[in-house]
């Protein structure tokens, strides 16, 4: 007998088309079958060990992450619910340029104090690893062997390469330099990476030209792998900021994903029609382009993320000291408050917007949930001379909230045929973006059931089949016979989040079961102890 059947589900198969009622036999971690209209056939209904009764249930493929931040996550927490109870089954990693493959010792030092307010500092985690494959061994290993709680894929951080090669200096490369860069770059593709991140607000990232980026975009799309962008520019030069990754696409003949797609601060309140035209017109002359968003409208980054870029050159030691220099703190401040520091995306800096959701030290944990207007206030100091402290003290750990979108482009982009759903939910601070605990259910339940701004079936469509192609996965993200059981049993009458920016780590409702390979990683709405989760590896295709 197989192993399960789930009888009498709703089944929105992530194709896109009219849901159906089925029973779906689960075996040896795939789906052995899909029995139509099951109870009214007449026929003899399908067995199994283990029977689940789904009236009143969707059953669709699990939802895929398309902008994760969980690279040390899987490794830390086996439970991991943040992303398992939403009916995450996948999540891609390694984004925004900046993650812990490739390294040396060097390079892996600067990683983690750089990014220590997306992932923490890591000293709870054994970092044995250096090569991309090293990395995603580690991730199958898991926990004692036993796997992690959900699958994962693995983008080639394009600033930690440019690291790796180059140290942290703002100059173009030698063409020694793009050489290594493009080695390393190939060996990651090799090694079972999907494709190519890069953070071009973030240094050392944003310090490579486009000539440089196409050149390692080249060898990405040689082994069918894709380009993930955090590009230059979110606010004041939004628009020519895509335009310039839809351009460098076609130069490269590579495939684009463009990460956590928005038109964020006031300047770009109303325009996501001229970003969508834009996209529109490459689509329609045969790029290869599709997006993600979260559904909410603020931000998440780190304090230091605003700095103009000249203040990272060097890395995060030279950081703090510039922080530390009265004069060229004056410099960075003037950049930030008066002309539009590059790293807060050409747009000077409202600092009522900035508000605190996590600090590396506990000793600091009194100004999360705060914004840098209301702590200079109740310490009678300027805004600057709160967030200068700040970055000293929590030695560049800190992560912020920017309240700086517009709820009208959100809506605009998630309706367009190339998006698909992301998360990019940091998972650390005490305050975290809810979007972390909330984004799937959150586009079930505000968005489909709530607000009609996407019909149920096309919204798993984009959370789950869509995914599943720009990763060029065979066998995943629909519910097919022959392909992998990660699925989700939700009920689209209470599917909803949890999660508020009052109490960012509640967990959803609705969402009762969840299969990973097969295996029940949510049951009865409750997290299991089974860790099915692993690497999941792109064969590579040159040529």
């Amino acid at each position: 007998m197989e192993d399960l059947v789930v009888r009498d589900a709703e089944v929105v198969d992530g194709g896109g088309g009219p849901s159906y009622r089925a029973d779906v036999v689960v075996d040896g971690g795939r789906i052995a079958a899909v029995v139509k209209e099951a109870a009214a056939a007449g026929c003899q209904r399908p067995r199994a060990v283990r029977e689940l009764d789904a009236e009143g249930l969707v059953l669709s493929p699990g939802f895929i992450d398309m902008h994760a931040h969980s690279d040390l996550a899987l490794l830390r927490d086996p439970d991991h619910s943040a992303k398992a109870a939403q009916g995450v089954t996948l999540e891609v990693i390694g984004q925004d340029g900046l993650s812990y493959a490739p390294v040396d010792e060097r390079t892996l030092a600067q990683v983690r104090r750089a990014i220590a307010g997306w992932n923490g500092y890591g000293e709870d985690i054994d970092f044995g690893w250096r090569t991309v494959g090293e990395y995603l061994d580690r991730l199958d290993y898991g926990f004692e062997g036993r796997g992690i709680a959900v699958n994962a894929a693995y983008l080639i951080p394009q600033g930690t390469v440019r690291a790796l090669v180059m140290g942290w200096e703002d100059r173009p490369a030698t063409t020694e330099e793009t050489h290594r860069m493009r080695e390393l770059v190939a060996r990651g593709m090799e090694q079972g990476a999907v494709g190519l991140s890069s953070g071009l607000t973030y240094t050392p990232g944003m310090y490579a030209d486009d000539t440089e980026l196409t050149e390692l975009c080249r060898v990405v799309a040689s082994y069918g792998g894709y380009h993930c962008p955090h590009h230059r520019s979110y606010g004041a030069g939004a628009l020519d900021a895509y335009a310039e990754m839809v351009a460098l696409a076609r130069e490269a003949d590579c495939p684009l994903h463009l990460a956590h797609a928005t038109m964020n601060f006031g300047v770009n309140e109303g325009r996501a029609g001229e970003l969508l035209d834009l996209l529109d017109r490459a689509l329609d002359a045969g790029a290869d382009i599709t997006f993600d968003t979260y559904p909410y409208t603020p931000g998440c980054t780190t304090l230091a993320a605003l700095l103009p870029s000249w203040a990272g050159e060097g890395g995060p030691a030279e950081v703090l000291a510039r922080l530390a220099d009265p004069v060229t703190a004056e410099r960075i401040r003037r950049e930030l408050e008066v002309t539009g520091s590059d790293g807060c995306h050409g747009v000077p800096v409202a600092w009522e917007t900035v508000e605190v959701s996590g600090v590396a030290d506990p000793a600091l944990g009194a100004c999360a949930g705060r914004t840098v207007r209301e702590l200079a206030a109740e310490r009678a100091r300027s805004p600057w001379e709160v967030v200068r402290g700040l970055l000293i003290e929590d030695r560049l750990g800190t992560t912020v909230l920017q309240h700086v979108g517009h709820e009208d482009n959100v809506r605009a982009l998630m309706r367009h045929r190339a998006h698909t759903g992301g998360s990019d939910g940091i998972l650390r601070g005490v305050k975290p973006h809810p979007r972390a605990y909330g984004t799937f259910p959150r586009y079930l339940g505000h968005y489909v059931r709530e607000l009609g701004v996407l019909s149920l079936e096309e919204c798993v469509a984009r959370l789950t089949a869509r995914p599943a192609a720009r990763l060029r996965l065979p066998d995943r993200g629909l519910v097919r016979e022959g392909y992998r059981a990660d699925l989700v049993l939700f009920d689209p009458g209470t599917v909803a989040p949890g999660a508020t920016f009052e109490t960012p780590r509640a967990l959803p409702t609705g969402i009762p079961y969840v299969l990973v390979d097969g295996r029940f990683v949510i049951e009865d709405g409750r997290r299991t102890d089974v860790l099915a989760g692993r690497s999941v590896r792109r064969t590579p295709v040159t040529g």
